[in-house]
């Protein structure tokens, strides 16, 4: 698997990324922070935050052993807000990429916050951050039906 394979996937996820935020747009900025009950992360901009700490924790601070501090909660309080920070995330997997593009199944050993070791190899990190970004972002679509939104098709392949 090549840097330019991962390259093109990661483009393909931004593009659906790019279709919630506009999404997100037509989503009241009560609505885009007002807290739900039964969804982990509470509001849709809380979710949004959760996403990129997740490419900060695997990426940067496991798989790179750095120490790139967390987004608080409360700081997306706005949908171009939460595009700013992902333009972040947008450098930092480009960097990631590039740093493990010839070794993507080599392992790499680091604590998590529990204290528990884990050894990941770069394929496997860079899979779980593309994959729990599309979980979260079902969540933040079912989070707007219930705030009676309609969602939009947000799918890599959209019809």
């Amino acid at each position: 698997m090549s840097a330019g394979l991962l390259k093109n996937q990661y483009e393909l996820l931004k593009g659906s990324r790019q279709v919630l935020l506009a999404y997100c747009d037509t989503i009241t900025p009560e609505n885009f922070t007002r807290e739900l009950d039964g969804f982990g992360h509470g509001s849709i901009s809380s979710v949004l935050a959760h996403i990129a700490n997740t490419y900060i924790h695997w990426l940067q601070n496991f798989a790179m052993s750095r120490s790139v501090a967390y987004i608080d909660d409360g700081v997306i309080m706005t949908v171009d807000e939460a595009r700013r920070l992902f333009k972040q995330t947008d450098t930092d997997v480009d960097e990631f990429i590039i740093s493990f593009a010839n070794k993507l199944d080599i392992g790499i050993t680091a604590y998590v916050r529990s204290g528990t070791q884990l050894t990941l190899t770069p394929l496997t990190l860079f899979t779980h951050v593309l994959t729990h970004e599309a979980h979260h972002k079902g969540q933040i679509l079912s989070m707007s039906r219930q705030m009676g939104y309609v969602p939009v098709d947000t799918d890599v392949i959209r019809s």
